[in-house]
């Protein structure tokens, strides 16, 4: 991809980081994720290969705190009984508990945060005398969950949860974001989530540390690269906010190496590192008043667009920073894409039809942990109303529509009892007038002859067909 785009146009590479896409490498030089990408920029000694921002800042999530236990329960319960989800709209004013967001986790905090939100009207919901009255309110899952609400420790939990992530989240949605660029904000970003986790729990570092610890490993790990210090101190709206980042040793060294590794040419980067001075000194076109009004109602590639003409090589750098290109495909070509797509999928599908077992349990999404709770097994399903106005249940139904009747199949010329017996074919309920062979034990023949003898009947089986017997389905024997 990198040879036939070029080398030159190319500012950085994103890949998954996930386990699974380094496996084929780990798994023969157990090489940690640090170590490829040094590989992969060593063979590309002008661009930078970096994993997801996004999933790298969720696995700081998941990482930092695992869901209450607690939480999920409560929120599964409400959700699979239709009662008690009208009951639950009618006490949050129509508002509901589970969102979907761009993550999992990110969903697990948004729900975190509707229930601590919806506090006091879950704790009215639950203490109601429409709640007494219910039938849901018998069941042993229910006087469970109502504890769960009533218990001061469940919300001191989610509180604690929602202080160490909530900070953490708002990058998330910052780098996951399609409208701006966040090259130039995912340093600082970063710097203020930490410094809000500790403002959250009043600078007591015991209470924190854990939380940092965690953070600075992904970070250095996987996320941090000199380019996104270099796109902190060219982002005009951070850079003239905060005169330490002109002090910082990090982020300026992080931009000359971004410089010595993207820019080839040696004249260009002293031309560079020359226009640099303007920039931080406000000298020139930087130092109008326009462009110092445009520093923060501005994105870092329109302002240096509008205003960088007066240090075009530093200008040219800075947009290339800040620039999030992406291949577009062209709508005709996509098309095609889709329709060979399919059709093989198609076309696989009809070739191991007789192989391919339907039920595909890899597929199945664990993110609805939230809609189904994964704790109780509601055994009075069938007692739900069908209306919310009346007292008629589904079990009503089933019994008015005979679904709760057994099915009784007639026997015909058989003595013995069929309990025993191990059918060769399933039968088919949908075909009338099917035969299906059923074959005896040897402790039933000798049973049948015993039985024979004994009584006398001349209606004896002839030898050799003693190890079958017929039996016909219901409308046959009738007829």
């Amino acid at each position: 991809m990198v040879e036939e785009v070029g080398e030159e146009n190319v500012v950085q590479v994103v890949t998954d980081n996930a386990s699974a896409y380094v496996a084929a490498v780990t798994s023969k030089t157990a090489m940690n994720m640090n170590m490829l990408r040094l590989l992969l920029m060593a063979k590309r000694p002008h661009l930078y290969w970096s994993p997801c921002a996004a999933h790298c800042i969720d696995l700081m999530l998941e990482d930092i705190g695992k869901i209450p236990k607690r939480a999920m329960a409560l929120n599964g319960y409400i959700y699979n009984r239709v009662g008690v989800v009208n009951l639950m709209r009618k006490f949050t004013g129509k508002r509901e508990l589970v969102r979907p967001a761009v993550t999992r986790f990110a969903t697990a905090y948004i729900t975190l945060r509707s229930i601590q939100v919806q506090k006091e009207k879950l704790r009215k919901m639950f203490t109601s005398n429409e709640w007494r009255l219910s039938k849901y309110s018998q069941e042993q899952g229910a006087k469970r969950v109502a504890s769960f609400v009533l218990m001061p420790t469940f919300w001191s939990s989610i509180v604690w949860i929602l202080k160490m992530t909530g900070p953490l989240v708002k990058v998330l949605r910052l780098v996951d974001g399609e409208k701006k660029p966040a090259m130039g904000c995912i340093y600082e970003a970063m710097d203020r989530a930490k410094e809000a986790i500790a403002k959250s729990f009043n600078n007591i570092e015991d209470k924190y540390k854990d939380v940092y610890v965690i953070i600075d490993k992904r970070w250095e790990c996987q996320l941090h690269q000199p380019l996104h210090a270099a796109g902190n101190y060219l982002n005009p709206q951070l850079f003239y906010s905060n005169p330490e980042i002109q002090e910082d040793a990090e982020v300026t060294s992080g931009l000359f190496k971004c410089v010595e590794r993207l820019v080839r040419d040696k004249q260009e980067r002293s031309k560079i590192i020359d226009q640099l001075s303007l920039y931080r000194n406000d000298e020139g076109i930087f130092g109008m008043d326009l462009c110092i009004q445009h520093r923060d109602t501005k994105s870092p590639v329109d302002w240096w667009g509008s205003f960088g003409n007066g240090a075009p090589q530093l200008k040219k750098f800075a947009i290339r920073l800040h620039s999030k290109r992406r291949n577009r495909l062209e709508q005709g070509r996509l098309n095609c894409l889709v329709y060979v797509k399919n059709n093989r999928a198609l076309k696989e599908r009809y070739d191991h039809r007789d192989v391919i077992d339907p039920i595909y349990l890899n597929n199945v999404d664990d993110s609805n942990e939230w809609l189904v709770g994964r704790m109780y097994v509601d055994e009075q399903e069938d007692e739900d109303y069908v209306f919310d106005d009346n007292d008629l249940t589904w079990k009503d139904v089933g019994i008015a529509s005979g679904a709760y009747e057994c099915e009784h199949t007639r026997r015909k010329n058989v003595k013995a009892s069929s309990t025993a017996w191990s059918t060769s074919h399933l039968i088919d309920e949908d075909e009338e007038d099917e035969v299906v062979i059923i074959e005896k034990s040897d402790t039933e023949e000798e049973e049948e002859e015993e039985e024979e003898e004994d009584i006398g009947d001349d209606e004896t089986e002839e030898e050799g067909e003693d190890d079958f017997a017929l039996i016909a389905d219901d409308d046959s024997d009738d007829d």
